[in-house]
């Protein structure tokens, strides 16, 4: 912990916490804002499917790649600097986006952006850590995680009524303003939370050792596949809900809110338990709690689907509960990723999260378009998924049974 913060500090904790989440909630946001407006961009820049699927994959290849090195940068620099510089790249990029006149330059510019905006979701967690102690680490990444689950799922409503009521350029033109904004914030309010001494060198040999020292370690890898991968069983069905909300369940376009607020309702409600478990449950015990929430809902859900015609009455529900497991889960196992190595968080969460977005880009790209035109397959992905997850959990407790048996956030010794 800083013993400086509350010094530089002179704000209510609140607002702290808030700054953190929605610092970490502009990454997501963004991937999903202007999905709504594809086919206005489309006609617009007279693009191919192929060409505005591009524009999605070059963000987030952008973002995996970048997110390898945002930590590390953070780790030698200061986390101040990363994200102010992030934050003015994406900024600029989104005016790029706004005012593209071919596809390619849109392509581009969404690389850009990709390539900035997963700053400020890779550095707050570095914060959470170097601030917070244990139990309100893990009070703080709660808060984080709700606005993580929650920017996906009213990315979509927020670009959609922006593409309606003003046209495909506002989306953009109201991340730049979002952008800009948290510049802004951020100058005047974010404090310096690594002091110099514990600062790493930038030397690209010091470097290697750390991304060989991380990416070596089992516990860390299975670690990250178990924060990271069950994400995804709920990321699928947001990338797939024009098909499973239009199609299958047979929604207008103005009644897939409910979808949204379920999911909403389940990431918020699982991250406000865990929070308040902050403390008082060991780690191990409130993840397994996670994953089996997860386990049954996910089983449950592709029965009902093999079984039954999906309908809307009941469709919508095992995916809640689904997200209120991750949610409840999740901030736990991320706070154990950052305190494997503490004097490498940056680089420890730039890892976690490339490895997240790395299978973001592989649902996206690869898994949603094989199995959105039917439910069970849907189901199916969706569950294979969170048992990589499981796996991956499983695997760390009998291999290494003292992970997870302290405090959240304390560092686990072999």
């Amino acid at each position: 912990m800083n013993p400086d913060f509350n010094r530089q500090w002179q704000a209510p904790q609140w607002a702290f916490s808030v700054l953190l989440a929605v610092l970490g909630m502009l990454g997501p946001f963004s991937i999903d804002t202007y999905l709504p407006a594809f086919a206005g961009i489309a006609q617009s820049l007279g693009a191919t499917p192929v060409q505005m699927q591009q524009t999605l994959s070059a963000y987030l290849f952008g973002f995996a790649f970048m997110a390898l090195f945002h930590g590390a940068l953070s780790d030698s620099f200061g986390r101040r600097p990363v994200v102010l510089w992030g934050l003015a790249v994406f900024t600029l990029a989104s005016v790029g986006c706004a005012l593209s006149q071919s596809i390619g330059q849109l392509i581009a510019f969404r690389a850009l952006q990709g390539l900035s905006t997963g700053a400020g979701i890779v550095v707050s967690r570095a914060i959470i850590r170097d601030v917070y102690p244990p139990a309100q680490a893990q009070q703080v990444m709660s808060q984080v995680t709700i606005f993580f689950g929650v920017a996906p799922a009213i990315a979509p409503i927020v670009g959609g009524w922006l593409f309606v009521q003003v046209s495909w350029h506002a989306v953009f033109w109201a991340l730049a303003a979002a952008g800009g904004l948290m510049w802004l914030l951020n100058w005047r309010l974010l404090p310096e939370t690594l002091p110099m001494a514990l600062r790493q060198s930038f030397h690209p040999r010091h470097l290697l050792a750390g991304y060989w020292q991380l990416g070596a370690d089992p516990r860390f890898v299975l670690l990250a596949l178990a924060s990271g991968i069950p994400f995804n069983a709920m990321f699928l069905y947001v990338l797939s809900a024009p098909a499973f909300l239009g199609e299958h369940l047979g929604l207008a376009p103005q009644q897939f809110f409910w979808f949204f607020v379920l999911a909403i309702g389940g990431i918020m409600g699982g991250a406000a338990v865990s929070g308040r478990l902050a403390g008082r449950m060991a780690p191990k015990r409130q993840i397994r709690a996670g994953f089996l929430v997860m386990l049954g809902s996910g089983l449950v859900n592709l029965l009902a689907n093999v079984v039954f015609t999906a309908h809307a009455s009941w469709a919508l529900w095992p995916i809640a509960v689904f997200a209120f497991g991750w949610a409840l889960m999740v901030p736990v196992v991320t706070l154990l990723v950052l305190d494997l190595h503490p004097e490498r968080r940056g680089m420890a969460s730039s890892l976690q999260m490339f490895v997240s977005s790395l299978a973001n880009g592989l649902v996206a790209g690869v898994v949603a378009p094989l199995v959105m035109h039917s439910t069970v397959g849907l189901a199916s992905a969706s569950l294979l998924m969170m048992g990589v997850g499981l796996l991956a959990w499983v695997t760390l407790r009998i291999r290494w049974p003292q992970v997870g048996q302290g405090h959240p956030g304390q560092h686990q010794q072999d």
